[in-house]
């Protein structure tokens, strides 16, 4: 059988990614399907970005759903926790991309597991944003939310830059970071009015009073929003 073979190449190297996914798919087909579910999870710790192995976790995933029920995963055995020497993509920063020399810190761009440190540090510079805004420095403001948003898309950080860019007359700007805070959560009212107010500069008039409206649909009392429909149904 192919096993054995496997076993021998994974004494020598213990978290080989090509072994790993043999004796997983040789467990598979043995419909040993915890023990190919705990390689292919072993794959995945040591290089994120092995499709295979994401294909294989599924496919486990859903066999043991059907044998085992909603408990399954208490019946696993224990998934090995690999050693950082032998992770490929995370803390080696040689292991990146050419040219990328970002620090490793900041992990994935805007994926999902950012990194504690890097949503941490987005924290902090958006607070440092805030504090230039009250003092009237919008142009610094806007580095520092700039910073901010690659570590970790807010929504909030968004609509401060918005914000930033409509005193600063930069409108197109501030309708995009509006849209993009939309985008992250559909009925936000200051993405909404400030996206309004920048396409009334723009000149948009009927974009910017459609944004009004559905504003108005969250908050029917929004006084600023009124303000605004008036002037707008005046332009």
């Amino acid at each position: 059988g192919s096993l054995p073979s496997c076993r021998s190449a994974l004494d020598l190297v213990p978290f080989g990614i090509k072994p790993l996914l043999r004796r997983a798919a040789a467990y598979e087909a043995l419909e040993r399907y915890q023990l190919a579910y705990v390689d292919y999870k072993t794959v995945l710790q040591v290089d994120c970005s092995i499709q295979a192995a994401h294909d294989g976790v599924n496919r486990m995933t859903k066999a043991l759903l059907e044998k085992d029920g909603v408990n399954w995963r208490q019946k696993l055995p224990p998934i090995p926790t690999v050693p950082v020497s032998a992770q490929t993509r995370w803390s080696i920063p040689s292991a990146r991309a050419p040219g990328a020399n970002t620090p490793p810190a900041t992990a994935p761009q805007g994926g999902p597991d950012q990194t504690a440190a890097g949503t941490e540090r987005a924290r902090t510079l958006k607070e440092e944003g805030n504090e230039l805004v009250k003092k009237g420095n919008h142009k610094k403001a806007v580095e520092k939310y700039s910073e901010s948003l690659k570590l970790n898309q807010e929504c909030a950080t968004y609509t401060n830059r918005a914000l930033c860019y409509l005193t600063l007359k930069q409108y197109k700007e501030a309708a995009q970071d509006c849209t993009e805070a939309l985008r992250l959560d559909p009925k936000n009212v200051k993405a909404l009015y400030r996206r309004a107010q920048a396409l009334k500069e723009l000149k948009d008039y009927k974009s910017s009073i459609a944004d009004i409206k559905s504003l108005l649909k969250t908050e029917p009392k929004n006084t600023a929003a009124l303000r605004l429909l008036q002037e707008l149904n005046r332009a």
